[in-house]
C-alpha cells in the first residue's frame, strides 16, 4: 500500500496546477474538482458491490493499482483542460477501488482483538506514504518539470501491483462489507480514505425519514448531526478548491505550494495521533465544537489576510492558518464527528442512514467545490475563504442544538 499512497499523495495538488498551467481559472478548477467528487459516489457504490459480489481482494486490488499508474501516466499527454479534468474523474473511480477490499484485508487477516492496532499501523503507513508523495512532488517542482512528475508516480503504483502480486494472498474467509461498520477502528479508517459509504441506495423515503425525525426532541440528534456534517464539508469545498489557485495568484512558485501542503500534511498526521485522546477526555459534542472553532478561525484569517497580504508574502499566512484549519482543527473535528456518526448507527437502518449521510457528504463536496470556483471569479478568494468560515459557524451552531435540545 506504501508506494501508491505515494503515488496518489500529490495527485489532487498536481491537477489544480495542471489546470492552471494550461491557462484554466479557477471556475475550471472548481469543475475539475466537482467531477472528481461526483463521480467519487457512484464509484464508491459500484465497487462496494462488487466487492460483495465477487469476493476476490487481491485481483480487485491489483486492477486498482495498475488502472491508477495507466491514468497517471495519461496526464502526461493530457494538453487540455478537458483531458485533464476528464482524467482527474477516472483517477477517482480507479482509486476507490481499492479502498474497501484493503480494509476488509485488514480484518480478515488480523485476530478481532488487534484489530484497533492493525487499523492504526495500516493508517501510519498510508499517511507516510503519502507524505512521501509530497516531499517528492517538492522535490521535483525545484528541478524538474512539474508534468513529469506523473512518470515516477506511476512507476511506484505499478510497485505496489508487483508487491500485492507477491505479498497478497486471498483469506481463507471473507467478511461482507458489514462488518466494517460493526467495529469503529474499521469504520474510522474507511470514512478516513473516502469520506461516503453505500451498503444501498438511498431511498427519498429514507430522506424524508430523517427529516421526519427532526420534529421530535428523541430523535431529532442525527438530522441535526448530519446537516452540521453537511455545512462542513461545503465549506470544505469552498475552502480546498480555492487554496492552490490563491496561491498562484499570488504568483506563489509549484515548489513553495507543494512545501506548504507538505507541512499541512505532517501537521495533520502528529494532530490525528492525539486527536483521539482528546475526544475522549471531553465530550464528543465539545471536541466537534473545538475544531470546528479553529478551523472556522483558520478560514476566516485567511480569508482577511488575502486583502492585505500578497506576492510571495502570502504565503506565510497561507502556511500558518492553513495548517491551523486542515492541519490541526480537522484531525480533531473529523475523529469526533466520525465517532459519532459511528454511534448513531444502531438498529435495523445502518444501511439506510448510512446511504443519507454519504448523499448528503457527495452533494456538500460537490456544491462547495462548483461555488467556490465561480465566488473566486467573480468575487475574490478572500470572499470565498470567508464564506467557508462562515458555513462553519453554522455547523458549530447546528452542534449547540444538540447540546441543549429543545424543551415543549
Amino acid at each position: 500500500m506504501v508506494p501508491f499512497s505515494i503515488a496518489t499523495g500529490p495527485i489532487s495538488t498536481l491537477v489544480v496546477l495542471l489546470v492552471l498551467n494550461l491557462h484554466g481559472t479557477v471556475i475550471d478548477v472548481g469543475y475539475a474538482v466537482t467531477l472528481f467528487n461526483a463521480v467519487s459516489i457512484p464509484a464508491a457504490i459500484f465497487w462496494g458491490f462488487a466487492t460483495d459480489r465477487f469476493h476476490r481482494r487481491r485481483a480487485i486490488i491489483i486492477a486498482g493499482y495498475l488502472a491508477t499508474a495507466a491514468i497517471i501516466l495519461l496526464f502526461l499527454f493530457a494538453g487540455t483542460l478537458y483531458y485533464v479534468t476528464l482524467l482527474y474523474a477516472l483517477f477517482s473511480f480507479v482509486t476507490t477501488a481499492v479502498t474497501t477490499p484493503l480494509n476488509l484485508l485488514v480484518m480478515e487477516t488480523n485476530p478481532k482483538q488487534k484489530w484497533s492496532s492493525a487499523f492504526a499501523w495500516f493508517s501510519m503507513l498510508s499517511s507516510i506514504g503519502q507524505t512521501a508523495g509530497l516531499i517528492l512532488g517538492t522535490v521535483w517542482a525545484s528541478f524538474l518539470l512539474l508534468s513529469y512528475l506523473v512518470i515516477p508516480l506511476a512507476i511506484f503504483s505499478i510497485a505496489s501491483a508487483v508487491l500485492s502480486v507477491l505479498m497478497i494472498k486471498e483469506p481463507s474467509f471473507v467478511f461482507e462489507r458489514q462488518m466494517i461498520i460493526q467495529n469503529k477502528h474499521s469504520f474510522y479508517d474507511r470514512l478516513q480514505r473516502i469520506p461516503i459509504i453505500f451498503f444501498r441506495i438511498p431511498r427519498l423515503s429514507d430522506f424524508k425519514r430523517v427529516l421526519r425525525a427532526l420534529k421530535y426532541d428523541l430523535t431529532r440528534n442525527v438530522p441535526i448531526l448530519y446537516f452540521s456534517i453537511f455545512m462542513f464539508w461545503v465549506a470544505a469545498g469552498l475552502f480546498n478548491t480555492s487554496i492552490i489557485p490563491s496561491l498562484t495568484a499570488n504568483k506563489i512558485s509549484n515548489l513553495t505550494i507543494f512545501f506548504i501542503i507538505t507541512i499541512v500534511n505532517i501537521i495533520q498526521i502528529f494532530s490525528f495521533q492525539y486527536a483521539g485522546s482528546y475526544a475522549e477526555k471531553t465530550s464528543l459534542i465539545g471536541a466537534s465544537i473545538f475544531g470546528l472553532t479553529f478551523r472556522s478561525v483558520g478560514y476566516a484569517l485567511l480569508g482577511v489576510s488575502f486583502y492585505f497580504v500578497s506576492g510571495s508574502w502570502y504565503a506565510i499566512p497561507a502556511l500558518i492558518f492553513y495548517s491551523l484549519a486542515s492541519g490541526f482543527a480537522f484531525s480533531i473535528y473529523y475523529t469526533a464527528s466520525n465517532t459519532m456518526v459511528f454511534n448513531t448507527l444502531g438498529g435495523n437502518s445502518q444501511g439506510s442512514s448510512l446511504g443519507v449521510y454519504s448523499a448528503l457528504v457527495g452533494i456538500a463536496t460537490m456544491a462547495g467545490s462548483l461555488i467556490s470556483g465561480f465566488t473566486s471569479f467573480y468575487l475574490n478568494f478572500g470572499i470565498t475563504f470567508l464564506m467557508a468560515s462562515a458555513c462553519l459557524v453554522s455547523s458549530i451552531w447546528l452542534l449547540y442544538l444538540l447540546r441543549e435540545p429543545r424543551q415543549n
